[in-house]
């Protein structure tokens, strides 16, 4: 596929921001194992005092730490967070301890979703599943309830991430193709880790490992969802398909504050990392910031019009859009004609 002027011109303008340090992405790794490590023990620590009000927000950084241990699990998976592919794997696997998502099944699934963004006829490789309009409108019944409590966000956001990370991943339906063993390893590892918490802070530091867990898959699809969920994200089907397209228009920018990216690793900018896998996470927010204007795809998206984002519910093709249910049936679960 040919490239566009601008496409060439934004490829060349990230290029500087692919350089990868073994010692950034150390003290990446370091601190936030650190922060993550901290924040567990002095929450379980509060918590049996019965200070659950201070122990609160250990359990909420505690999350988000979880949440960037994700995302730099993530960067290992693109062999990103260190100039070294044997650092990345190493730190990939440790990482996904904490993530709950074993290593070569995080990068085997993100490099299909990678090589099929907004491909209409691969869904299956996106981590939200995306009716069309079309198919909306003749699907039965069932195949609507089903789909409206799937997309319902207090359904997507809190059974989405206990489904994900602690049932989905402990078999995924890929493990005959990425490992079994690599799978099960991962597992008994995750059982370990459990195990260590118990003994070394009882069953309160289970329950605040629980709690930052459940609020860290909550966050994890509230970011998934919006990196592709947007009233003016693409998607198409092949001949016309555009891959170059896809990565950029859709795929979102997110500007939700500084703390947010902290807490999130910097992923919130995913057009710039769908366009160019390369550049680690420490790079991300400093490369959207000079980004010149005319490279960029489209606005950035703040607290506003993500909380809006969740209404929009099937891809028109027509109009070449995500748009809400019909409102003919916003009175409720109608049969297809």
């Amino acid at each position: 596929m040919t490239e566009t002027p601008d496409q060439a011109a934004l490829r060349a303008f990230l290029k500087p921001y692919t350089a990868k340090s073994d010692l950034r992405g150390a003290l990446s790794f370091a601190a936030t194992l650190a922060v993550y490590a901290a924040t567990l023990a002095l929450g379980a620590w509060l918590a049996e005092a019965g200070q659950w009000a201070a122990a609160g927000p250990m359990v909420v950084v505690l999350a988000f730490a979880s949440v960037r241990l994700y995302v730099l699990q993530h960067d290992c998976g693109h062999h990103a967070l260190f100039a070294r592919k044997g650092l990345n794997d190493g730190a990939g696997y440790i990482l996904s301890v904490f993530s709950l998502t074993p290593y070569r099944v995080m990068q085997y699934n993100h490099n299909q979703h990678h090589a099929y963004l907004g491909n209409l006829d691969h869904r299956e490789t996106t981590e939200v599943y995306t009716m069309t309009l079309a198919e909306w409108q003749v699907a039965p019944w069932p195949r609507r309830l089903w789909y409206r409590l799937y997309r319902n966000p207090v359904v997507m956001l809190s059974l989405g991430g206990i489904y994900a990370y602690f049932i989905a991943y402990r078999w995924p339906r890929n493990t005959l193709v990425v490992g079994v063993w690599g799978v099960i390893a991962h597992n008994l590892m995750l059982a370990g880790y459990l195990a260590l918490i118990w003994v070394m802070l009882g069953a309160v530091g289970l329950a605040v490992w629980g709690l930052s867990a459940l609020l860290a898959g909550v966050i994890g699809v509230f970011l998934v969802y919006l990196q592709h969920n947007f009233e003016e994200t693409y998607w198409d089907r092949k001949p016309s398909l555009d891959f170059r397209k896809a990565t950029l228009v859709g795929s979102s920018s997110l500007d939700l504050g500084w703390l947010w990216d902290l807490g999130t690793g910097n992923i919130a900018y995913h057009d710039l990392h769908h366009y160019n896998p390369g550049i680690p996470s420490y790079n991300l927010r400093r490369c959207q910031r000079d980004l010149p204007e005319e490279l960029r795809a489209h606005d950035v998206i703040r607290w506003p019009e993500a909380i809006r984002s969740f209404r929009l519910k099937l891809w028109d093709e027509d109009a070449g859009r995500l748009v809400p249910f019909p409102k003919a049936d916003a009175v409720g679960i109608v049969a297809a004609e």
